[in-house]
């Protein structure tokens, strides 16, 4: 057996050569990224089957797209079953999967090529001679792969892209067969974006951060030295890491003063992010004007996102993020209170001494504890108090909890016509949702 492209010759012994489309078999099938990709996979032809521990809108859809699914333990059965009917040629996991999971185990120990999502992505980008435009960054990749995808498909260029969250403009991860560019939200944690060599590539803004990928800021900057290098082209602002660049011909710096104040949208950090897509649109050779496009930009969930009237929703969770965000609410209200989750206690460690005035755009701060993922259980959880030590004035901050009071007072806030926003990657948004139904 070999393979061929995206196909594998299967030797039958009285039967003549026949093609077989490569099978892919997704774990954690329903995440928000393995889902995209299993999808993207699928429309490029590929055979995808996948499981997961239980169902989800993303489950649903794959399934009404004929892309067979198996929720429940995840024990190994449905893998093994699916290996004898037709042999898996990839096993794609995410970095959240143990090493003892036991799909994972059990097809190493079926000699399965086992990867994780961006090895495929690259392969997938490879094998049709797409051109890969990657979006990277600290800070707002998601929001501004957006943009560009919104743009493309506007000036009616043909474009297959993934993107790291749901959009209404499309599914979250599509493949095009008469695309000439996959446009790609490339993601630093795990050191995924390293897998790629872009043909052309926007970096948004760089703050260290995951901690737990990158012990060290020098390591984290080098990751991003590391993956400039690699690009075709490059794009990145001139800012205050720009020396991560220093002898890298192929990266343009563009100077804050290039922004493109025509753009009708909320917030200088999306100015500047759309500013960064007009730039890599006309690098394609576009010459229209996309200013308007951009200014009708929809946006992207969790992003600023409208729950309902004077309410709302985003993902940030580094102070630079933050401030971002709140200077965007002030241009829009005048009375802002932010619910704050910080996000994980091992990047709180590296966090904490960079709170401090970040929150004087708020009129009120509502601190909640911090949401636990990925932890390191040598590290003691930090308390809100902990964490607000270094914040000057800080007569604005109370420490609050997830609970009914809280809502009551959001309620209040939201009725005398201040701008509620819920901050964090963690469960303040699903929180939200579920007292808004």
């Amino acid at each position: 057996m070999f393979s061929l492209h995206h196909y594998t010759i299967v030797r039958h012994p009285r039967a003549s050569d026949i093609l077989v489309r490569m099978n892919i078999y997704f774990s954690g099938i329903g995440g928000v990224g393995i889902g995209p990709l299993a999808e993207i996979a699928h429309d490029a032809g590929y055979t995808v089957t996948g499981s997961d521990r239980s169902s989800s809108l993303m489950t649903d859809r794959l399934a009404a797209r004929g892309i067979q699914t198996d929720i429940g333990t995840q024990d190994g059965t449905y893998l093994q079953a699916t290996q004898d009917k037709q042999p898996i040629d990839w096993f794609i996991y995410t970095a959240a999967l143990s090493a003892d999971h036991p799909e994972l185990v059990l097809a190493r120990q079926l000699g399965i090529r086992t990867a994780k999502r961006d090895e495929l992505l690259a392969h997938i980008i490879d094998d049709k001679k797409l051109q890969l435009i990657a979006v990277a960054g600290t800070h707002g990749k998601t929001t501004t792969t957006g943009m560009l995808v919104w743009t493309l498909q506007q000036l009616g260029i043909p474009v297959s892209y993934s993107i790291g969250t749901t959009i209404s403009f499309g599914p979250s991860g599509h493949f095009d067969p008469k695309s000439q560019y996959f446009v790609y939200e490339c993601d630093e944690f795990d050191r995924n974006f390293l897998h790629f060599k872009p043909f052309l590539s926007l970096i948004t803004s760089v703050d260290y951060d995951h901690p737990d990928t990158y012990p060290t800021e020098h390591e984290y900057l080098e990751a991003f030295s590391q993956f400039a290098a690699s690009s075709k082209q490059a794009f990145a602002w001139d800012d205050q890491h720009a020396e991560i660049y220093d002898g890298q011909n192929q990266v343009s710096l563009v100077e804050p003063s290039q922004v493109n104040q025509q753009l009708r949208l909320g917030g200088l950090h999306n100015r500047r992010n759309a500013t960064l897509v007009q730039i890599a649109v006309r690098r394609l050779g576009v010459l229209q004007d996309t200013t308007d496009i951009l200014s009708n930009f929809p946006g992207t969930d969790r992003r600023f996102e409208k729950l309902a009237d004077n309410l709302y929703s985003d993902y940030g969770h580094h102070p630079i993020e933050i401030a971002a965000t709140l200077q965007m609410a002030r241009e829009l209200s005048d009375h802002v209170v932010l619910v704050y989750q910080p996000h994980q206690n091992t990047r709180q460690h590296e966090l904490i001494d960079q709170y401090k005035d970040q929150f004087q755009l708020a009129d009120e701060v509502y601190w909640l504890p911090t949401y636990l993922s990925r932890e390191n259980s040598n590290l003691p959880v930090l308390t809100p108090d902990q964490l607000i030590k270094n914040i000057p004035n800080k007569q604005h901050i109370h420490i609050a909890d997830l609970d009914d009071a809280l809502w009551s007072t959001i309620e209040t806030a939201r009725q005398s016509g201040k701008m509620v926003i819920g901050m964090g990657a963690g469960s303040i948004d699903s929180w939200l949702r579920q007292h808004l139904n």
